[in-house]
């Protein structure tokens, strides 16, 4: 790996790959939206699944709900995130559209660096989701030796206490949530693939969860214990379930997971806990003011 910098706030680094050097910024890039796919829910209406692509490495970017962040129509919010993690971020929010929706759009823009990207979500038969789809795609399982569909339930996480936060600049927000799994698929550990390989793509597999900051500027939070990352790292020792060799960390007691949140600028915040199984996920969110 070779890492160059240009002037201010703009660093870029290579990475070896089977077919070469690919050239990689740690910031000071844009943030592309991009929609996955649809599900059915059993009333008939729809989700609409959406991720984004963080063209930075490291940079994380605070993006509040308004013109440069907006989904239409009935927007400019629907629930997408304003704090953006690095890199590929894939099946990260869902919108409900009623059964009604028909051939109609919903269009998620973001403004970033002073460049416009959008989103289009339509229920187009070919970007139907099914189970199969996170768990192939992120962890690069589904189905057993002899090609059968692996009988896989999401995770499910349940949070203790309100939902609804209010806190002080500086004061200690104690937060707990337990969570609970069929124990499929069986804990691996990220894949020792060779950079830029479709094995190194893969997480580890296997129960983690952790906290983060799904709304608000996450750099004004901290978590103790610290939480490791939930997105792609693929760098070796980066506390990420894609870092090679990266393995779910031991379940606690009563799967019960605590954490103290404390934050340096007053907001509204949104603090996410995510169980991930290494393809499938649960969430709850606790939305908190810091005055």
């Amino acid at each position: 790996m070779r890492v160059w910098v240009f002037g201010i706030g703009l660093v870029v680094t290579t990475f070896l790959t089977a077919s070469g050097q690919q050239l990689v910024y740690l910031s000071g890039q844009t943030i592309a939206p991009a929609f996955e796919g649809w599900e059915q829910n059993p009333d008939g209406s729809y989700n609409m699944v959406f991720g984004y692509f963080n063209r930075n490495l490291d940079e994380h970017i605070h993006m509040p709900i308004g013109p440069n962040n907006h989904i239409e129509p009935g927007g400019p919010d629907h629930g997408q995130p304003t704090y953006f993690f690095p890199r590929r971020n894939r099946f990260f929010f869902k919108v409900r559209v009623p059964a009604d929706f028909g051939e109609k759009e919903l269009v998620w823009t973001l403004t970033t660096q002073g460049q416009t990207e959008k989103a289009y979500a339509t229920l187009i038969p070919e970007y139907i989701i099914d189970k199969q789809l996170p768990m192939l795609d992120v962890g690069n399982f589904g189905r057993d030796p002899e090609g059968r569909e692996l009988l896989n339930e999401a995770p499910t996480v349940e949070l203790e206490g309100s939902s609804e936060r209010q806190i002080r600049v500086g004061e200690s927000l104690n937060l707990t949530a337990s969570a609970a799994d069929d124990g499929t698929p069986e804990v691996k550990p990220a894949p020792q693939g060779r950079p830029g390989s479709p094995r190194s793509r893969s997480n580890a597999l296997g129960l983690r969860v952790a906290w983060h900051i799904y709304r608000g500027d996450g750099s004004k939070a901290t978590f103790d214990p610290p939480q490791f990352k939930i997105y792609p790292d693929y760098r070796l020792n980066s506390n990420s379930p894609w870092s090679p060799g990266w393995e779910p960390p031991a379940l606690p007691e009563h799967r019960r997971f605590p954490v103290t949140a404390t934050f340096t600028e007053p907001g509204n915040y949104v603090v996410r806990i995510l169980a991930h199984d290494g393809g499938l996920t649960d969430h709850r969110d606790v939305r908190v003011t810091v005055r």
